[in-house]
């Protein structure tokens, strides 16, 4: 009868199969946070679902893309690249194909997405700029979601933008909490894991964090907004202050941040 030992060596032997879902799992709620925001403060269009399937897609097919050209084993990211490819690209063909004027859109993320190429070349795919890059994508969802939403409202196709629904004061606030979010989340995860070594990384984090309530109160006092937005910011810094403990484990991490999160996204359905 085999020992566990024997068990051991046999599924180490075991070839593993390829990933086909990033590892970086906190980036879902990275995701979902801009769709959220662009919808409070925006409004909806059956459109922002098609905008959801191409937007969720393009992170697993843009990391499996980078793997492609960047891995030192590039064949283990090809099954990926086969699945989320197809669904990427056949959500974007439809937007690009009623909402023409997403096609500057388009050239801005690939121009981030070349960034995130030369990060990953130099082996700082975890780095804080290649993470703020990221976020950059995010917070610029924010308005698409906006124009999508009003060019059908309107029946626009054209190539010019809808700079006005872009830049309502609403969609300029929810991009705001939307970068601090996020922006605040990243120093904090980092401060815990990667960069727990590093006090500056703490203070950076709790600097944005005892910020950020200020700035949100401000903006919405600005726009004409309940200043109630800022109140999740206020339990962010609270997290930021008493709660960070580096011997938390990832996962617990995790689910903190997307609480903080949640709560954001709430907090703008009942502001904007």
């Amino acid at each position: 009868m085999p020992t566990r030992t024997q068990h051991r060596a046999t599924a180490a032997r075991r070839p593993r199969r390829a990933p086909v879902v990033p590892p970086q799992h906190g980036a879902w709620g990275f995701l979902a946070l801009p769709l959220l925001l662009g919808v409070a403060a925006a409004g909806w269009s059956p459109w922002v679902l098609v905008l959801a399937a191409a937007w969720v897609a393009a992170y697993p097919c843009s990391w499996a893309v980078t793997g492609l050209l960047t891995a030192r084993r590039p064949e283990r990211f090809r099954r990926a690249a086969l699945v989320w490819t197809p669904p990427c690209v056949v959500a974007g063909a439809s937007l690009l194909a009623t909402h023409r004027w997403l096609v500057w859109v388009l050239l801005a993320y690939l121009a981030l997405f070349a960034v995130n190429l030369q990060q990953a070349r130099r082996r700082r795919e975890r780095s804080i700029g290649n993470d703020l890059v990221l976020v950059v994508e995010c917070v610029l969802l924010v308005p698409v979601v906006a124009g999508v939403v009003a060019g059908v409202v309107a029946g626009a196709s054209g190539l010019r933008l809808p700079t006005a629904a872009m830049t309502a004061p609403s969609v300029l606030l929810a991009m705001l909490v939307t970068a601090l979010a996020l922006v605040g989340s990243t120093l904090h995860v980092k401060s815990l894991i990667r960069e727990r070594a590093n006090p500056a990384y703490t203070t950076a984090s709790r600097l944005v964090a005892v910020v950020s309530p200020l700035v949100v109160v401000a903006a919405c006092v600005a726009a004409d907004a309940s200043w109630w937005l800022a109140v999740p910011f206020v339990l962010l810094a609270g997290r930021a202050i008493w709660w960070h403990d580096p011997t938390w484990r990832p996962a617990r991490i995790g689910l903190v941040e997307l609480a903080g999160l949640i709560l954001v996204a709430a907090s703008a359905f009942l502001v904007l």
